[in-house]
């Protein structure tokens, strides 16, 4: 629940909200919009949280940019950009999400709730990730996001979530890698097959496409004549992944080639690819409102 809980907002505001949305609700089929009049802080913010609970995301927005505009200074209006950004990032309005949150960064860099702003950021360039058949930029930014949020924040539970999704990204990454070496090989350009491959092996090495990798590396080494890099890359294999089955293949080419690699197949299942899923369920909340009192809102220029 966003509805502040704060003991100065009595119940007469309620009242003051059912105005507000009766307000706001008017004008056929174009978006509502807010008609100016001086209104208290604490009810402004009350309703766009009131409408955060009711995931009507637009109307939040509409309020919590309501509260920057009549109460600039105040520490409600720091507050109320955050929460824009939340709203923006549950409508699926990345784009503007991100402006928010680069907004709240650029205003109080040093700000506690900095953490979630850096954090929400990186969340909606992951959100943006598609399959490795397509661009990856928003892939490459979601990491680098990713990992600004666990080397500033570490012992955050934003940085706990962030690892867990560097670790998708990362796969992601990898499955883009394999993708363009199996085109390559596919078309007969072994080098450059390599290449991505021998990218996957030294850059994710923690993937599940791993092994594949090596048995992908194998597999052309044998076919451009490179015996001893092809023999290096299956006992890589079969030290490290014994029991998957891409070692039980590659066992199979280079003994088929005369070649007897050290280390025997284990019955085993392999890695799992790491399925790639969005969940807004498993994004963290923006933070509680109780640390607005020890912020000092930004005076106007002289």
């Amino acid at each position: 629940m966003f509805l502040l809980r704060n003991s100065w907002v009595r119940p007469a505001l309620i009242a003051g909200i059912c105005a507000l949305a009766a307000a706001g609700c008017s004008g056929g089929k174009k978006k509502p919009q807010l008609a100016y009049e001086e209104r208290p802080v604490e009810l402004l913010y009350s309703a766009g949280a009131d409408r955060l609970d009711k995931r009507q995301w637009s109307q939040a927005v509409d309020y919590f940019q309501e509260v920057e505009r009549q109460h600039p200074y105040s520490e409600w209006a720091r507050r109320s950009i955050l929460m824009q950004a939340f709203a923006h990032y549950e409508a699926n309005d990345y784009a503007e999400a991100i402006a928010d949150a680069d907004r709240f960064i650029q205003l109080y860099p040093g700000n506690p709730s900095a953490a979630y702003a850096h954090y929400l950021k990186a969340i909606c360039y992951f959100e943006q990730i598609t399959d490795v058949g397509r661009d990856q930029a928003a892939t490459g930014q979601a990491l680098d996001g990713l990992q600004d949020v666990v080397q500033r924040y570490p012992n955050t539970e934003y940085a706990s979530d962030a690892r867990l999704k560097i670790d998708m990204v990362r796969d992601q990454l990898a499955g883009k890698e394999m993708t363009v070496g199996r085109y390559y090989l596919r078309q007969g350009d072994t080098l450059a097959a390599i290449g991505r491959f021998r990218s996957v092996v030294d850059r994710y090495q923690t993937t599940s496409h791993t092994p594949e990798a090596l048995y992908r590396l194998v597999e052309a080494y044998l076919t451009i004549g490179l015996v001893d890099e092809a023999r290096k890359d299956g006992a890589v294999l079969g030290y490290n992944f014994p029991g998957d089955p891409w070692y039980s293949v590659a066992y199979k080419l280079l003994t088929s080639k005369g070649f007897r690699p050290d280390v025997e197949p284990k019955k085993g299942r392999g890695l799992m690819h790491i399925p790639f899923v969005h969940r807004k369920s498993t994004t963290i909340a923006p933070p509680p409102a109780t640390d607005t009192t020890s912020v000092q809102p930004p005076q106007p220029a002289s």
